[in-house]
């Protein structure tokens, strides 16, 4: 790839050790191009209006001006560029990466307290931190590269009869990238008489999953909880799968309860959305809505598959209000959608099917 269709990178960060390490990671990939890096956010500020990046990986915790402020200025004066968070996986980091996400950066990346291995810790770096940045440039070039052509028609929303009555019993949602904003945006618009379980996969990490659940719980009228093990399911309550775990709904007799494994991971994801509409599947066939949000990959596809073979009703989130269409798009691309709608007319949707 020409060096004028490279995405350009600035990295950010007052480690001399990590700074490097990113540096090394990125050059590997013919995509990307490492224009700098800076120690902390005044000198980033700087750089980014003489170098004009596409992409800036973004350190929390920075001396003179830390990365949420360093976030703020970016967003205001340069909102096109894409900002990637680097946090630690502890209280304080998943605390911060939410306020971060909810102040306009587009993903995150964790890092350990210890870089341990070096080799070790390039390949993790590269692994995580080069595919949140890509999905942000699918066509392979900056944003300011000529116009793809005109992407294939998608299939429609295909007109069905369910293949149970319309009486729905669960609500099943998947989504990744850009999606605590989005549950943010969507669960305030469930009415608090809502009479459905809500079960939902966000990939993230522990602690940022209980995290997640406390700031929703604060925005909704709906019980909001991190899945625990074992524990009961409840009409009108929102199950957020713990990171790290699995969620799947089972049921023993009449009672219905929830059970966390931690099986391999799928579709290189733990929790993973397919996992969770399998067993949805299971327990609810017909009766289901599953919700498909914005996300990187597939995760969900084959489990809405699987949902839309019981006759559960999918709703799919369209591109344009989405952070990365990719989960969604690879549901509505396999035709399996009832239903492709922005994020404002997911719950009106949903409401209706209820």
């Amino acid at each position: 790839m020409s060096a004028p269709d490279r995405i350009r990178a600035l990295i950010v960060d007052d480690s001399v050790v990590i700074r490097r390490l990113v540096s090394h990671a990125l050059s590997e990939d013919p995509a990307l191009e490492v224009i700098g890096a800076a120690a902390n956010g005044v000198i980033a500020l700087k750089m980014i209006e003489a170098a004009r990046p596409d992409v800036v990986t973004l350190d929390i915790e920075m001396p003179e001006m830390d990365g949420l402020e360093t976030l703020r200025r970016i967003r205001q004066l340069y909102p096109q560029i894409v900002v990637i968070m680097f946090s630690t996986l502890s209280e304080r980091g998943a605390a911060v990466t939410l306020e971060a996400l909810s102040l306009g950066a587009n993903d995150y990346v964790t890092k350990a307290a210890n870089i341990g291995s070096l080799n070790v810790s390039l390949a993790r770096l590269r692994d995580d931190l080069v595919p949140k940045i890509k999905q942000f440039f699918p066509n392979g070039a900056r944003p300011s590269a000529p116009a793809p052509a005109a992407p294939p028609a998608l299939p429609k929303p295909t007109v069905r009869t369910p293949k149970v009555s319309a009486i729905r019993k669960a609500v099943a949602i998947g989504v990744s990238t850009g999606g605590p904003n989005a549950l943010a945006d969507l669960l305030p618009l469930i009415p608090a008489a809502f009479s459905l379980p809500i079960f939902i996969v966000q990939h993230m990490p522990p602690v940022f999953t209980r995290l997640l659940a406390e700031r929703l719980q604060a925005m909704t009228k709906l019980r909001v909880l991190e899945a625990s093990d074992g524990i009961p399911v409840h009409a009108g309550t929102v199950y957020i799968a713990p990171g790290d775990f699995h969620m799947r709904v089972c049921r023993r007799a009449a009672e219905k309860f929830i059970s966390l494994d931690r099986s391999e991971p799928e579709n290189f994801c733990r929790p993973s959305v397919d996992p969770l509409f399998r067993s949805v599947a299971d327990i609810y066939g017909g009766a289901a809505i599953a919700v498909i949000l914005t996300g990187m990959g597939q995760d969900g596809l084959l489990g809405a598959e699987r949902l839309r073979q019981e006759g559960a009703w999918i709703i799919a989130q369209d591109e344009a209000s989405s952070v990365v269409w990719g989960m969604p798009g690879a549901v509505v691309r396999a035709g399996l959608t009832d239903t492709v709608a922005d994020l404002k007319s997911i719950v009106p949707e949903i409401l209706r099917q209820v």
